[in-house]
């Protein structure tokens, strides 16, 4: 495959945030195998994790395993705007997790610096009702409030894969979970306070730039059974069209869908307007669609990532796609993980990781690309 002529030379690297444990794990070689196809994509050579001391022919264009969360620091590894990075730069570390997603119970709620006062207001109805807190008073003030609602989701912000989440239903589930989190955690990290769903659909919704090449896709995520007989992230299915969220929008997809990628574009747009001198070429958000305790329907922006992650597989199997036939407009890309041994994969699956992870055991992940138009 042939990278786009007009990207030029330069070698990929990994910035090993989330790499530093076992270089047979299925992150890191997950990683590596993703940022050895973006090298053959953009006509780069792959330089492993990045070394300070090594002297690299060409530019260097970055694979962190998280979102930057400082943009001097950015800018001194080179990293200047989303030509340089496969993922995202925010001025705050705070800003990397979903601790953004809602705003404080009160004006004079306690807040770490940087926090921006105007995210809601530019969100909107673009996320379901919910408040971050940094203190347990602010947090059990929101608590109480949501409760008015039904019950309640407490989520640490730094959780991936519904981590860090449990439920509250009353007063006394709320202040026992409340007490058992640490105060100085919650200083420095936050705690998402959130009405919950029932009957919940979680869509993805995104944008890659690499180089020339743009694409958005709007998808679904799937559950598996992990090794240790709990749910676990099993996949996405991703419908991805060359361009950006109007391209997307154009195909006059169901209603719901249409809502869900209108409401991780504003949420895309309220960030970027909100944290000066932010960037991404990897943009990710989940959005939750399900019934609320009194029986309604909704719909709202859960998180974003900003970092390469789940559906990453997918996006860039669809960028190569774009690139190798420049007629294509539109591409159905999945992944999938699978736990267990002996998994069965499809013949014109592209495998990231096969093997047994120290911490979650055996297991496989792949890709896999469809035409658009089989699935009309």
């Amino acid at each position: 495959m042939a990278g786009p002529s007009d990207i030029g030379r330069g070698t990929v690297v990994l910035w090993p945030d989330r790499l530093h444990g076992d270089p047979l794990g299925h992150e890191h070689v997950t990683h590596d195998a993703l940022a050895r196809r973006l090298a053959a994509l953009k006509g780069c050579e792959f330089g492993g994790c990045f070394d300070a001391a090594c002297r690299y022919d060409g530019p260097l264009y970055f694979v962190p395993g998280d979102t930057l969360s400082s943009i001097d620091h950015a800018q001194g590894l080179g990293i200047r705007d989303e030509q340089d990075l496969f993922g995202g730069v925010v001025p705050f570390p705070f800003a990397a997790t979903k601790v953004i997603t809602h705003p404080l119970v009160h004006a004079e709620a306690a807040a770490p610096c940087g926090w921006p006062c105007d995210f809601s207001r530019c969100t909107g109805d673009a996320v379901l009702h919910g408040f971050s807190a940094f203190t347990p008073q602010d947090a059990r003030s929101a608590g109480l409030r949501l409760l008015t609602l039904g019950s309640v989701r407490i989520k640490k912000p730094r959780g991936v894969g519904g981590s860090g989440q449990s439920l509250a239903v009353d007063a006394d589930q709320l202040e026992a979970q409340l007490d058992a989190i640490d105060d100085d955690d919650l200083q420095r990290c936050g705690l998402v306070l959130e009405q919950n769903l029932s009957n919940v659909t979680t869509r993805s919704v995104g944008q890659v730039r690499v180089g020339p090449l743009l694409a958005t896709y709007c998808g679904v995520q799937r559950l598996t059974v992990g090794n240790d007989g709990r749910q676990a992230y099993g996949g996405s299915d991703l419908l991805v069209v060359r361009g950006g969220f109007d391209a997307l929008l154009a195909l006059g997809l169901a209603g719901e869908v249409t809502l869900a990628i209108m409401q991780a574009r504003a949420y895309h747009a309220a960030a970027m307007q909100s944290f000066p001198g932010m960037f991404a070429s990897r943009c990710n958000y989940d959005v939750a669609q399900g019934i609320d305790d009194a029986g309604r329907w909704r719909s709202g922006v859960l998180e974003q990532s900003w970092r390469i992650g789940g559906a990453s597989g997918a996006e860039v199997a669809a960028l190569e796609a774009f690139c190798d036939d420049p007629a294509l407009a539109a591409v159905r890309a999945s992944t999938t993980e699978i736990h267990g041994d002996n998994p069965v994969v499809p013949d014109d699956a592209i495998v990231y990781y096969r093997g047994v992870d120290a911490d979650i055991g055996a297991l496989v992940k792949y890709s896999t690309l469809k035409p658009h138009a089989a699935e009309r």
